[in-house]
C-alpha cells in the first residue's frame, strides 16, 4: 500500500475509523512513508539515520517535546486553521499541534467514535468543566467537549490565575438533570472536579446512570488526589456510580484517545486505544518493548495524526497490560535513547 497524497491517506483512515477495523500495519507504513517525505523535521531525522520501517513497531517516534521546539507538521503556515496547545503550567512553553479542515475532521471523527463507545452519551445532557472553545480556542479538551454534543453546557471560565469553574452554571445544569431525570455526562480534568467538589455545600444525587469522563491532570492547579480518592469523592458527592466514572487519556499531540472502561462495566481495565491507534511500553535504555506487567515509557501510534506524525513518544511512565497500559506517572527523563532523542537535539 502506498499513499500519493494526504487526501488518499485521509480517506483510508476515515474508512477504518468508521468501520472500527482494518489493516493497521499497512496503513501505518503507508502513512509513515508519506509523513517522512512531507514533514521536514521528520524527514531530516529519517534521512540522517537512514531509517526504514517494515512494521509499524519500527516507525521512529517523535517526543512530545519536539512539538514544543519544532514545527512537526506537513501543513504550510497559510493552511493551518486550528492549533491545539499543551496545557502546561502557567508561563511554560507549550507544544503545538496544527490541523487543517481535513485533518480536524479526522480528529473529530476519531474522538466521537471513542466517546460514543465508552461514554454512550446519546440520552445524556452534557456538562463540561472547561471554558468554551471561544474562550480557549487552543484547548483540545474544550474542543472535544464541544464536538461530543451540539448542546453541551460549559461550566468553566477563565480567571487571572487560569481555568476556574462557574458554580452557578454547574448548579443549574445539575438541577435541570435532576428535575428532568435525564442522566448527566460530566467531562473535565481532575483539578476542575476538585475545585468544584471542595466548594460544594452538600452532596447531590444526579439521575441514575449519570456518568463522568475524568481526563486526569493536576499540574499544580489544585490539591492532588489519587485516582481512587478522586473517584470516591465524585461518587460520594454527585451520586455517580463508581463504574460510571471513565478515565480518558489524551493529549494535544494526539488525535485519538484511550479509555479505561466502557461506562457501566464493573471493573476498570487498562487504558486501550481504538483499532486505529496502538500503544507500546518500552525500556528507556534499550528501546525494546517491556514484558507484560513491567514498567517503561509509553509510545503511541495514532493513524488519525494525518498531517503531523503518527508515532509519538510520550513523557509518561506506564505498566504494560497486554495490548493496553496502566499509567504510573511522569518520567523524570522522558526521552529514550535513539531516534526520539536525536530528533529533539536537531
Amino acid at each position: 500500500m502506498k499513499f500519493s497524497t494526504f487526501n488518499e491517506a485521509t480517506d483510508a483512515v476515515m474508512q477504518m475509523i468508521r468501520a472500527g477495523e482494518g489493516d493497521f500495519n499497512h496503513l501505518a507504513l503507508a502513512l509513515f512513508a508519506l509523513q517522512k517525505e512531507h514533514v521536514p523535521a521528520y524527514r531530516d531525522l529519517c534521512q540522517t539515520r537512514s531509517i526504514t520501517a517494515n512494521h509499524w513497531r519500527d516507525i521512529p517516534t517523535v517526543p512530545t517535546s519536539a512539538f514544543r521546539d519544532l514545527e512537526i507538521t506537513s501543513l504550510s503556515p497559510k493552511t493551518r486553521t486550528t492549533a491545539f496547545h499543551s496545557s502546561g503550567t502557567t508561563g511554560a512553553t507549550y507544544s503545538c499541534h496544527w490541523h487543517d479542515s481535513s485533518s480536524l475532521a479526522v480528529y473529530e471523527t476519531s474522538l466521537r467514535a471513542g466517546i460514543e463507545k465508552n461514554l454512550q452519551p446519546n440520552n445524556c445532557q452534557i456538562l463540561a468543566l472547561t471554558p468554551p472553545p471561544t474562550e480557549v480556542p487552543h484547548s483540545s479538551l474544550s474542543h472535544m467537549a464541544a464536538t461530543a454534543h451540539p448542546s453541551v453546557v460549559f461550566g468553566g471560565c477563565i480567571t487571572d490565575t487560569g481555568w476556574s469553574i462557574d458554580h452557578d452554571i454547574i448548579y443549574r445544569a445539575c438541577a435541570k438533570a435532576i428535575q428532568t431525570q435525564n442522566p448527566l455526562l460530566i467531562i473535565g480534568p481532575a483539578f476542575s472536579f476538585v475545585h468544584w467538589l471542595d466548594q460544594l455545600d452538600a452532596p447531590i444525587a444526579l439521575p441514575a446512570t449519570s456518568r463522568v469522563m475524568e481526563t486526569g491532570g493536576y499540574k499544580g492547579r489544585s490539591r492532588e488526589l489519587s485516582k481512587t480518592e478522586l473517584h470516591k469523592l465524585i461518587s460520594k458527592n454527585l451520586g455517580v456510580a463508581r463504574n460510571h466514572i471513565v478515565c480518558e487519556y489524551g493529549m494535544c499531540e494526539l488525535s485519538s484517545q484511550a479509555y479505561d472502561r466502557i461506562a457501566g462495566q464493573q471493573t476498570a481495565a487498562a487504558f486501550t486505544f481504538p483499532a486505529w491507534a496502538r500503544s507500546r511500553v518500552i525500556s528507556s535504555e534499550t528501546g525494546s518493548e517491556v514484558d507484560d506487567g513491567d514498567t517503561g515509557l509509553l509510545q503511541i501510534f495514532d493513524l488519525a495524526n494525518i498531517r503531523s506524525v503518527l508515532a509519538i513518544q510520550t513523557g509518561d511512565l506506564a505498566v504494560r497490560r497486554g495490548e493496553g497500559f496502566e499509567l504510573v506517572g511522569r518520567a523524570t527523563q522522558s526521552d529514550p535513547r535513539g531516534c526520539s532523542l536525536a530528533l529533539a537535539e536537531n
